[in-house]
């Protein structure tokens, strides 16, 4: 799908298809926004090669798993952004990438799938950033993208705590696997924040024609995406230090139980020991064993075998191992 937004001369905004290519460029200084989703990479590039760009940086947007980064060409500056088409409170999300190429008057959005940041904006309520420039635009798309990423894990943070209280409440299997399933997921997408802070910061240090730091709009849209990736940043390390202590605190609750099973079984064998040992003296088939021909000696026997079991137990629940 090819979706074209034409800013007319007189500032009227007019919707359409690839045929407002051809009406865009008969108006020179008239704005135009063109949205490919979904489409063949032979048709992509076609458009692209229409327009011009750098033969790298079409193979550069075509790759599905390119690091986000920008980069400053001829005639254009290409940023590469993984944006997300699914995300949940549990950190199930699929990402997509998506690439913008931003010229002096257009701006081009490449992405596989729905954008809901480009949906927002694919209307009226972009207008106000592509009349002044493809770059503001650009920055606007990322910066409501980046929104979707905070209010699922902020959603998430609420799954965060109910599993906290779950591990201490009673920790089980099932609750360290999930801990583990979330610190996998949380690398993942802190190493993804890394990256748009990166394209931030790379905007903040150098001058790009699309993007000129002397711009003072520029300074402030690249600042309001930067804050927001860094939030995003602080928030899954955050959420990573957490799920860190749950698997200690687990694997501290798991070791303790096992002391003391331990301790428990270590006790009853410390019992049962010299009472094996009396039987074992006494279960010995020797012909000559005084005690045998004594009329009480069972009954003694058995009296020291029940002095041991109690003065041993006493011991312990003294010491307080029971």
């Amino acid at each position: 799908m090819i979706r074209a937004l034409w800013l007319k001369q007189d500032g009227r905004p007019e919707i359409g298809g690839a045929e407002l290519i051809d009406q865009w460029q008969a108006h020179p200084g008239t704005r135009l926004w063109l949205d490919v989703q979904g489409e063949p990479q032979s048709t992509e590039k076609a458009l692209l090669d229409r327009f011009h760009c750098h033969p790298m940086a079409i193979n550069d947007a075509h790759k599905d798993r390119h690091p986000p980064k920008v980069e400053e060409f001829e005639h254009h500056t290409l940023i590469l952004y993984r944006g997300i088409s699914s995300f949940d409170g549990e950190l199930n999300y699929q990402p997509q990438q998506m690439a913008f190429f931003l010229f002096d008057h257009l701006l081009i959005t490449l992405h596989p799938g729905k954008a809901d940041s480009i949906e927002r904006l694919f209307g009226p309520d972009g207008m106000p950033y592509l009349t002044k420039s493809s770059g503001q635009l650009a920055l606007r798309i990322m910066y409501y993208s980046a929104g979707y990423y905070l209010d699922s894990l902020l959603e998430f943070e609420n799954q965060l705590s109910d599993l906290e209280d779950e591990i201490l409440d009673k920790p089980t299997d099932t609750a360290m696997k999930k801990v583990i399933m979330f610190k996998s997921r949380l690398v993942k997408m802190r190493r993804l924040f890394n990256y748009h802070r990166g394209i931030t910061q790379e905007l903040f240090a150098y001058d790009y024609r699309h993007l000129l730091r002397t711009h003072s709009e520029h300074n402030h849209a690249i600042n309001d995406v930067h804050e927001r990736f860094e939030r995003l940043y602080t928030l899954t390390q955050m959420y990573y230090d957490i799920s860190s202590d749950l698997l200690d605190g687990y694997l501290s609750l798991s070791t303790h139980q096992l002391n003391l099973t331990i301790r428990v079984l270590t006790v009853i064998t410390a019992i049962f020991v010299p009472l094996g040992f009396l039987a074992g003296i006494y279960g010995m088939n020797f012909e000559y064993m005084p005690e045998l021909e004594w009329r009480y000696a069972y009954f003694v026997v058995l009296s020291i075998m029940f002095s041991v079991a109690i003065g041993s137990f006493a011991l312990f629940k003294w010491k307080k191992w029971l």
